[in-house]
């Protein structure tokens, strides 16, 4: 009677197969951050009018823009540097993704830029590529 095999792990299969180099862990992927518009992809203006939803740690994202975090009633207010801010701010201005992407989504068309807002300059920019 022969003796059985050990059971090989998917690792060890991967690393027999040439597809992972043994003894390096793998990499892991991780979404960081969206970009929030209501301009299309292509507009001009899109990157002036884009909130960014960042992925904080410990499942926390936060709305931002030019160093600035939406808090949940749609307020800006500057980010200060990690070890400046109070658990009272953080708890404000940190969201489940979810969450966080309703709030930037509800001030996407909403964001100024030399006195124009993003809604002003999509119907300018999808006004004349409709003409």
């Amino acid at each position: 009677m022969t003796d059985p095999k050990p059971a090989v792990t998917m690792r060890e299969i991967r690393e027999q197969l040439g597809h992972v180099d043994p003894g390096v862990p793998s990499a892991s992927v991780q979404a960081s951050r969206y970009e929030v518009s209501i301009l299309p992809e292509d507009d001009i203006n899109r990157s002036v009018f884009t909130i960014n939803v960042e992925y904080r740690g410990d499942d926390r994202w936060a709305a931002v823009r030019h160093g600035q975090c939406l808090n949940a009633a749609g307020e800006w207010s500057y980010e200060s540097i990690p070890s400046e801010r109070e658990d009272d701010w953080l708890a404000g201005h940190r969201f489940s993704l979810g969450a966080a992407l309703v709030l930037a989504k509800k001030a996407a068309p909403h964001l100024r830029v030399n006195g124009r807002t993003a809604l002003d300059a999509y119907r300018r920019t999808q006004g004349e590529a409709q003409r």
